[in-house]
């Protein structure tokens, strides 16, 4: 799969014909500290992956629905906070952060960015297993798909692109923010007060008239006729769902 030789994954323990080990994807850059992990966690019937920037982590993850993931921030390409960030828009897999910046407000960005828990280096293995078994007890794990297809519109949340009939579509942040949360839950009511606090943030939950605008122009961008939508559909006082 995976970055360079030593990637292949390393599993201990028993093998029944089921699969019997949990799936890790670790992202972290540093050569020394993957071995380390491979083989140590390994040893607890846990089967590692490794991904060594943050757009191999995103792809990896979308391919291979691991069950937790373990995030370092200092990434090339793209920060563990972007990475974490663009997991949000269409998964649920517990993360654990493992950095060494110990500083409050960096713990903080990354736990609001939607990481489950902050584990700083060095750190010993059995403390690592114990918030790995935690993370897992807390979620309930379902990745969901990484691309949606609604007839002539597919939603790909890994990428973050929407295409109609083919063809991208531009849309703005917002936009496609409202329409991540929908696609995550398809076919399922979004509420009213969910999409505006998690589009512009606490103290809009009674702004409604920005989602009207809003979803105006998403209408206006993805439907065939959007004064008669087929996808995105309003729920009138309530909220918005998207319709396959």
């Amino acid at each position: 799969m995976h970055d360079g030789p030593d990637t292949s994954p390393v599993t201990h323990g028993r093998h029944l014909g089921l699969r019997v080990v949990d799936r890790v994807l670790l992202v972290d850059d540093d050569p020394s500290l993957a071995r380390a992990l491979r083989i140590g966690l390994g040893a607890h019937d846990y089967e590692v992956y490794v991904a060594s920037d943050g757009q191999r982590a995103i792809a990896d993850a979308a391919r291979l629905a691991p069950d937790i993931m373990l995030v370092d921030l200092g990434l090339p390409s793209m920060s563990g906070l972007e990475v974490i960030t663009a997991l949000r828009a269409w998964s649920t897999i517990p993360i654990i952060v493992l950095s060494a910046r110990p500083q409050e407000a960096v713990k903080v960005a990354a736990l609001d960015a939607g990481a489950d828990d902050y584990l700083t280096k060095p750190f010993g293995l059995g403390e690592l297993l114990a918030r790995m078994r935690a993370a897992r007890r807390r979620h309930h794990v379902n990745s969901g798909a990484a691309v949606i297809d609604a007839g002539d519109l597919r939603i790909d949340l890994s990428a973050r692109r929407v295409e109609r009939d083919g063809e991208l579509v531009h849309v703005t942040p917002k936009e496609w923010a409202a329409l991540a949360l929908l696609a995550r839950s398809p076919g399922k009511l979004v509420t009213q007060g969910y999409l505006l606090e998690n589009i512009w943030g606490p103290g809009y939950q009674e702004e409604s008239e920005y989602l009207r605008t809003l979803f105006a122009r998403l209408r206006r961008k993805l439907e065939v006729d959007p004064a008669h939508p087929r996808h995105l559909i309003t729920e009138p006082g309530m909220g918005y769902r998207l319709e396959l």
